[in-house]
């Protein structure tokens, strides 16, 4: 036997929206023409009921009245005649005038002239109009009562007129027909519209039904708010539609960033640009606050973007280490072949019995590193920085760069945040070490001062220097004139500065150094602690071993 089919309310959208307006449509026009058909019945008896009156005022004259009075009533009489003449000429369905006992004078039944009406005439023979509607001997009729006045103004009588219910009835219903062509009409145009406007939410939800948006709509804000990847979701404006719980820890920004343009909330640079589509290409770097992030941007449909962010901090931190482990690796392995020639050179000292000589070869060679590291701890006082000097000296020294301390250097161990001067000073000796190699003579000095609770770091080079045209240009995210290293990009680090500096208020800038190159000058406010009531001796200044570093003179 084959199973019966059931019939139930349909999954898709299309659909559903097309049956639920057509329903609304359909309801709208039925109550629309009831609405309407409700009034025009009343309409149509107050029509009715107002022609009997002026019927019976135009039967109400005083030549009736002189009739009505000059005689017994008669079926042949002047009263019914012209009572019959104006019910003819008039259509109405009877024209009755009576006297003051409510005795019947005409009639479109001669034999009821002579009786009592059969409704109250009472009000009519009281002076007032009336309109009803009212059943009587002739059935149910629009009824008009006037009172019949002689030509002194007495009421001698009333005149009733009818008009018959059926004809208003037929009215009416003569109406309908036009009534509801009309309400078909406007019923066909809203169904036209309701499939239209179907169609139209068939192709936007992909003809799905609206389970499956639901669905859709709660898996991708689980995925959007799981995944360890910003999503910022742009309208053609630029404004924000959606940002992910990561996107907003990269970004800095709160739930609140909803709906507002994506240019107020990050300020003019390169992150808006990115984002915004003003900067094309894929896999951009930008830095927003102190993380390094790489950016992609997709174009919607709609005019608007989705913008995907990855936070490459940890990954550009691992590859300068890397790079600064590579760095001190070379230097190591040089020095070894270094230390394996002044071993070859003191075993021959002592080979050949010198021994005055082998023992000032060897407090000239200890001399040197213990100098090293007082020249660099007399005016670093913070370890880490002094650490990070010494083993950039090693990795300079060993490109044939000399790295130096300007004589008016000092820096106090009360950094609130030494880990941020590390990265300022490391990038910008970086960016020296590698515009100083391989010129003659090549050099960089670094000068530390604390000036109040503000840093002022100094860094000039020998190198070729910076055109006056790019000294902006080069803190741009991405611009660099290096080759990228294996790990990544370059066009990073001077960003990074300038960013970490206008975070604390302060500012880099790059000029032409006194004795040709580069020298960059960065201010970081605030990044000294209040001194301690008394400060500790110069001599507990930390002791970094490390290579030579010539002291500026």
């Amino acid at each position: 036997m084959r199973p019966r089919r059931r019939f139930g309310w349909p999954r898709r959208v299309f659909s559903q929206v097309l049956l639920m307006q057509l329903a609304v449509a359909t309801g709208v026009t039925v109550l629309a023409t009831g609405l309407f058909l409700a009034p025009l019945s009343a309409q149509l008896d107050d029509q009715a009921m107002r022609r009997a009156l002026a019927i019976a005022e135009t039967m109400a004259s005083p030549r009736t009245a002189g009739d009505l009075l000059g005689g017994p009533p008669s079926a042949t009489g002047p009263v019914q005649r012209e009572a019959e003449r104006i019910r003819t000429a008039t259509g109405a369905e009877y024209v009755v005038v009576m006297d003051t006992r409510g005795v019947r004078w005409s009639h479109t039944d001669p034999a009821q002239i002579g009786r009592t009406v059969s409704t109250d005439p009472s009000e009519a023979l009281a002076g007032r109009e009336v309109m009803e509607i009212d059943s009587g001997t002739l059935g149910r009729s629009a009824r008009g009562k006037a009172p019949l006045r002689d030509a002194d103004g007495r009421i001698v009588g009333a005149v009733s007129v009818g008009i018959e219910y059926d004809s208003v009835r037929d009215r009416l219903l003569a109406a309908i027909p036009g009534l509801l062509a009309y309400a078909g009409g406007a019923l066909a145009a809203g169904a036209l519209a309701a499939y239209l406007i179907s169609r139209r939410i068939q192709r936007q939800t992909r003809d799905l039904a609206f389970s499956d948006i639901s669905a859709l709509l709660a898996e991708r804000e689980a995925m959007l708010h799981g995944i360890r990847e910003g999503v910022v979701a742009l309208d053609r404006k630029g404004s924000v539609r959606l940002l992910n719980d990561e996107a907003q820890r990269l970004l800095g920004l709160g739930p609140e960033a909803a709906g507002r343009p994506l240019d107020e909330l990050l300020g003019p640079g390169r992150t808006a640009d990115v984002l915004t589509g003003r900067a094309a290409g894929a896999d951009l770097v930008t830095v927003q606050g102190h993380r390094v992030l790489i950016a992609n941007r997709m174009p919607t449909d709609d005019g608007g973007a989705v913008a995907t962010l990855r936070d490459r901090t940890e990954l550009e931190r691992l590859g300068r280490e890397l790079d600064s482990t590579r760095g001190l690796i070379d230097a190591l392995r040089a020095q070894d072949h270094e230390h394996a020639n002044r071993l070859h050179t003191l075993l021959g000292l002592l080979e050949l019995e010198m021994y005055e000589e082998a023992v000032e070869f060897v407090t000239e060679v200890v001399g040197v590193h213990r100098a090293t590291a007082e020249q660099v701890t007399e005016k670093v006082h913070d370890p880490l920085v002094a650490a990070l000097l010494v083993g950039k000296a090693t990795v300079a020294a060993e490109r044939g760069v000399a790295l130096r301390i300007a004589p008016d250097s000092l820096l106090p161990d009360r950094l609130v945040d030494p880990r941020e001067l590390v990265t300022v000073v490391g990038n910008l000796v970086d960016n020296a070490a590698d515009a100083a190699a391989g010129t003659p003579g090549a050099r960089i000095e670094v000068a530390l001062r604390a000036e109040g609770r503000t840093v002022v770091l100094r860094v000039s080079d020998s190198g070729p220097g910076v055109p006056e045209e790019r000294r902006e240009l080069i803190f741009t995210e991405g611009w660099t004139t290096k080759e990228p290293p294996a790990h990544g990009r370059r066009g990073i680090g001077l960003a990074l500065v300038r960013r970490l500096a206008e975070r604390r208020g302060g500012s880099v800038r790059v000029a032409a150094g006194p004795e040709g190159g580069a020298e960059f000058t960065t201010v970081l406010p605030e990044a000294l602690a209040d001194p301690p009531p008394a400060d500790p001796p110069a001599s507990a200044a930390p002791r970094v071993p490390g290579p030579a570093v010539e002291e500026s003179r």
